[in-house]
């Protein structure tokens, strides 16, 4: 436990840091952007390519990925149920709350607390693919259906293949099967930048939470709050369930399953309603008060499982 503490603390010290920057206005807005487009096309694509080529790959697609699409599936209709028998909500706006209570914060968030809590980062890998190459992909076209937008199938197909994420993800996967150690001249910048993908998001994660004030009137306030408990508490639950009794997990592999699931909802959330104009609301606060419970969250994980 004192691991997953001690890597809790010194995220959070990070996410400080950058809040503190932007509350005294020594970053601005912009530095945000700039940051977190490095490391979404850079410095995260560098750091999963690393963790993936020296990973067991094949441990954990067996696992990891088949586990986090069926918790991820289990909290989302989950949510559905709710909605329907209690919210009433439009189902495009239904869409974005069933996404927002499963969808992990898995490569800007995921990345630095697994590292830090259980000393790697493989676990992340699975996850981040069933996210992309599955959920994505689904909520985009039930957006697309439920607000009455025209869907571009191509699109929707090809949307895996032009996140660097999951290219350098791919080619993790060629080199941790095939056993090929790229030489030095190329790996060691890629290691280099991989350094720095940790401390840049959560600079860039602290700066946006700066000046937002959640759970306004009139916004979905119900909708968040459920939204919420789901992703902090439901979900780590019923990962912590299928994880040890259907896949019989324990020790570190079942702390690391847990840990992600009890991550924040993702911003790609926000980014996915935002096209539609549906659920922008809910997206935005649950994202909020996810990121602020999560640390509570993942302190209860690390006592309760490590």
């Amino acid at each position: 436990m004192g691991g997953v503490v001690s890597g809790i603390l010194i995220v959070s010290a990070v996410i400080a840091v950058g809040y503190l920057a932007a509350r005294f206005r020594i970053l601005g807005p912009e530095v945000q952007g700039a940051l977190t487009r490095t490391a979404f096309y850079i410095t995260n694509p560098a750091l999963l390519y690393t963790v993936v080529a020296g990973s067991d790959i094949r441990a954990a697609l067996g696992t990891d990925a088949p586990l986090a699409l069926l918790s991820a599936a289990a909290v989302g209709l989950l949510y559905w149920l709710l909605s329907f028998l209690f919210f009433r909500r439009p189902a495009a706006e239904t869409a974005v709350g069933a996404m927002a209570s499963s969808y992990a914060n898995a490569n800007n968030i995921g990345i630095p607390v697994s590292l830090y809590a259980v000393g790697t980062a493989q676990h992340v890998a699975p996850v981040l693919l069933v996210q992309l190459l599955v959920m994505a992909p689904f909520y985009l076209t039930l957006l697309g259906i439920f607000a009455g937008a025209r869907i571009s199938w191509r699109k929707v197909l090809l949307q895996p293949l032009s996140n660097p994420m999951i290219i350098a993800s791919a080619l993790g996967v060629v080199l941790a099967v095939t056993g090929w150690n790229a030489p030095d001249l190329l790996q060691k910048p890629i290691d280099m930048l991989a350094g720095g993908a940790v401390p840049m998001v959560l600079l860039a994660f602290g700066l946006s939470l700066a000046g937002r004030a959640p759970l306004q009137k009139d916004d979905g306030r119900t909708e968040t709050l459920v939204a919420t408990f789901l992703k902090i508490a439901g979900m780590p639950l019923v990962v912590w369930l299928l994880g040890r009794f259907v896949f019989g997990l324990e020790g570190q592999h079942l702390l690391a399953s847990v840990i992600m699931a009890a991550l924040p909802t993702a911003q790609n959330v926000f980014l996915f309603a935002s096209p539609y104009g549906r659920g922008m609301s809910v997206a935005r606060d649950v994202i909020l008060c996810t990121t602020i419970l999560c640390v509570g969250t993942l302190l209860v994980v690390a006592w309760a499982v490590g």
